[in-house]
């Protein structure tokens, strides 16, 4: 694949606008357009899509989205040295990049949307990409404000994210990824796409909402999964103390035993479990 549009090549705006990665920033900037029009790839359709990106920095992958047809990108950047190089963008895609200076933990794209649905696509910054995804996960109300998420994460959290029973990744993420989306890795991307390279292989994912996740309360459902999981070596009857309920009954709830470990349940188990909790508090 050629060059995706005329603008200077990654690596010259990186030296134009002197935007070197700041690990305070957990930024490792994908300079690879092939890479990155493989993740805008990834959220297609992208014709008629509004699009949230998270971190562009350089703005290789808002570049991609744009090219491939993106109707607007809403582009959501800390670090204020990288806005410059996102304007530039902005002039050669005149009324389709919308630049916003300010940090993705606290904003809320929801009032730039005008009530239409977006896409959530971003090669997220490493040291707050599972706080944002939880945020992401955790929205109300549901279905949410994004029918789409196709993101980066460092290997492992994309193992942790897709993860159900019975396998080694499986834990709280797990529960509530998967009960509210359909997840999947779409493919890796080396540490050596990137500069600097980071330590580890990265994972892009995608997840689609979920328009009616099983039913049951939300906070009991983490309740159940953190008490579950944070003694993950113990049996139920063991972890699940801490809720203040009664395990065996929280357990048969979920048709096992109490005698199993968490990362044996499935997420429907899981489920049952939280709208028994919900019953057990309503008697009391």
């Amino acid at each position: 694949m050629g060059a995706i549009d005329d603008l200077p090549p990654l690596r010259e705006v990186i030296r134009q606008h002197a935007l070197s990665a700041r690990k305070s920033l957990g930024q490792n900037f994908l300079l690879d357009l092939n890479l990155t029009a493989r993740i805008a790839r990834a959220a297609a359709p992208l014709e008629d899509s509004v699009i949230v990106e998270i971190g562009p920095g350089p703005g290789g992958l808002t570049r991609a989205l744009l090219a491939l047809g993106a109707k607007r990108v809403i582009a959501i950047e800390h670090d204020e040295r990288a806005i410059p190089a996102l304007k530039d963008i902005s002039a050669r895609y005149p009324d389709r990049l919308e630049i916003v200076h300010g940090d993705a933990m606290t904003f809320d794209p929801r009032p730039l949307l005008a009530g239409e649905r977006a896409k959530i696509v971003a090669n997220l910054p490493y040291n707050i990409a599972t706080q944002l995804l939880i945020n992401w996960l955790t929205v109300e109300p549901w279905p949410p404000w994004y029918d789409m998420m196709v993101l980066m994460f460092q290997r492992e959290v994309g193992e942790r994210i897709v993860a159900r029973e019975d396998e080694e990744a499986y834990g709280r993420l797990g529960v509530l990824a998967n009960w509210r989306a359909e997840t999947k890795i779409l493919f890796d991307i080396s540490p050596s796409a990137f500069v600097p390279p980071p330590k580890v292989t990265s994972s892009v994912v995608r997840l689609v909402p979920r328009a009616e996740p099983l039913p049951c309360d939300r906070k009991l459902l983490e309740q159940v999964a953190a008490a579950a999981f944070g003694q993950r070596r113990k049996m139920l009857r063991q972890s699940l103390k801490s809720l203040q309920a009664d395990p065996v009954r929280l357990a048969a709830a979920a048709g096992v035993d109490a005698t199993r470990r968490a990362e044996t349940i499935p997420i429907s188990g899981f489920v049952a479990m939280a709208r028994e909790l919900a019953d057990i508090r309503n008697e009391a």
